[in-house]
């Protein structure tokens, strides 16, 4: 597994497995089967109401906590001061963690001040729960005044990218401010694997079409986290870092 380093000096692995409307025991199932196949990072967030579950399932195959990259998210309703806070804490208690290594703001809110968001994810960075920080859903504008009003460096932007949604601009912008871009959705919600002319490119590498999509992010060095409900897709999306994109298949996407 190829890894990312973050402005906070840590590292975060390219791949991870986003865990959007994963719930209950279909959730609790994925999780170990993504740990035992070899996944690290696990991206979830206080809005997708399974952390309980992962926390559980993690719990159960007693993984080494050093050994997981795990992101959580603060959702846009409390981005007050002390709503962050609260929210946090029923964050780690559900995951059954000390910390997490990456805490984002899950989109931005137009009502209370990056400043005062920032200024709480402060204290928990200072309290040893967070190892990182960063932004979810941000525009250059908004990148831009995150940047200039965090005590600490963000980590990354996680949007939605795919290679029929390519954000270049921002991705560039990001880059010029030392953030890599986190691609959630990555397969426009599976639509990408039954894409016709990603399946031709993938022919020629005895690949998937859905593996020609991730391939193209990672290979670009963006974070990706695609969610998958079955073992057999886990292992799919793992299977993208013993080959290459050609420079000709890579910039006819852009």
């Amino acid at each position: 597994m190829e890894n990312v380093k973050l402005a906070s000096g840590h590292e975060i692995p390219i791949l991870g497995l986003g865990t959007w409307q994963l719930k209950g025991s279909q959730c609790e199932r994925i999780i170990k089967v993504a740990i035992e196949l070899g996944y690290t990072h696990i991206d979830t967030a206080w809005m997708y109401q399974n952390q309980t579950q992962i926390g559980n399932a993690l719990h159960d195959i007693n993984v080494q906590r050093e050994d997981l990259f795990i992101t959580s998210k603060i959702w846009h309703t409390h981005l007050k001061h002390d709503e962050v806070l609260s929210q946090f804490d029923v964050c780690i208690n559900d995951l059954q963690m000390d910390y997490v290594d990456l805490l984002l703001i899950h989109w931005p809110s137009d009502s209370v001040p990056f400043e005062e968001t920032f200024a709480a994810f402060k204290e928990i960075y200072d309290a040893g729960k967070v190892k990182s920080i960063g932004i979810s859903n941000f525009s250059i504008e908004q990148v831009n005044k995150a940047c200039e009003v965090s005590a600490l460096p963000i980590c990354t932007n996680q949007v939605e990218y795919h290679i029929r949604n390519n954000k270049e601009e921002l991705r560039a912008y990001c880059e010029t401010r030392n953030i890599p871009i986190t691609a959630h959705r990555p397969l426009a919600v599976g639509n990408l694997a039954e894409d016709k002319e990603l399946a031709e490119i993938g022919k020629k590498h005895g690949k998937t079409a859905a593996q020609v999509a991730l391939r193209w992010l990672v290979q670009k060095g963006i974070i990706t986290i695609p969610k998958s409900g079955s073992e057999p897709h886990l292992r799919e999306n793992l299977d993208i870092f013993d080959w290459q994109l050609s420079d000709t298949e890579m910039q006819s996407f852009g």
